[in-house]
């Protein structure tokens, strides 16, 4: 402090730029992965919001309707549940094409269904988890209140806010297991595929 006036600690902003310059790429790219995450979000939303309109006005049966026991038990595969995983696969393939083509575009890329599957593999283990979060949401009363959250009206739908708050909470752990597996660890061995076919074929010359 000079004259009552506090230095400018330089130290400090040297340390916070040299760690946005080792993590920019990775931030950048969390950055793009949340906003198509945010876009998937809508998607998926929509498809969820579409086939609850369709199953209730057309059909007469409500999200919770029951469709398919479970081995005897007292649990039920219902309504809610199939309509996520419909909705899941629709915003998946989505998410996905923007991701390769945006977020993770390279030279390197591997062909679309090596590097579709493994992201939608990573996609259907955090569908399942939360499918799990999605089934206690419309059931707890916390977060989500029976006394707000009626089912009266789109906006008090327990089903629409459930969906996404288990979109959200799972959002992190698909960025990293793409980020580490499908968009990186694919396409180094495809990479390191197709430099080894290139050196055979040379070496038969």
């Amino acid at each position: 402090m000079v004259h009552g006036i506090v230095l400018y600690d330089w130290a400090f902003v040297d340390k916070v730029q040299a760690l946005w310059a080792r993590y920019r790429n990775s931030l950048l790219q969390f950055g793009k992965f949340g906003l198509i995450g945010g876009a998937g979000v809508v998607v998926n939303q929509f498809v969820v919001v579409v086939c609850n309109v369709l199953g209730r006005d057309l059909f007469g049966v409500g999200y919770n309707t029951a469709v398919l026991n479970l081995f005897g038990s007292e649990f039920h595969v219902r309504l809610l549940q199939v309509y996520a995983i419909l909705a899941f696969l629709v915003a998946n393939l989505f998410n996905f094409v923007l991701n390769r083509y945006w977020t993770f575009r390279g030279h390197a890329r591997a062909p679309f269904w090596k590097e579709y599957l493994p992201f939608l593999l990573v996609g259907s283990v955090a569908a399942v988890v939360g499918l799990f979060l999605l089934t206690w949401l419309t059931k707890s009363d916390w977060p989500l209140p029976h006394s707000v959250f009626d089912d009266s009206t789109g906006l008090r739908n327990r089903f629409y806010w459930a969906n996404l708050i288990q979109i959200v909470l799972v959002m992190p752990v698909n960025f990293v297991l793409n980020k580490l597996w499908t968009f990186q660890a694919v396409r180094k061995r495809h990479a390191e595929a197709t430099e080894r076919k290139a050196d055979a074929l040379n070496g038969s010359e």
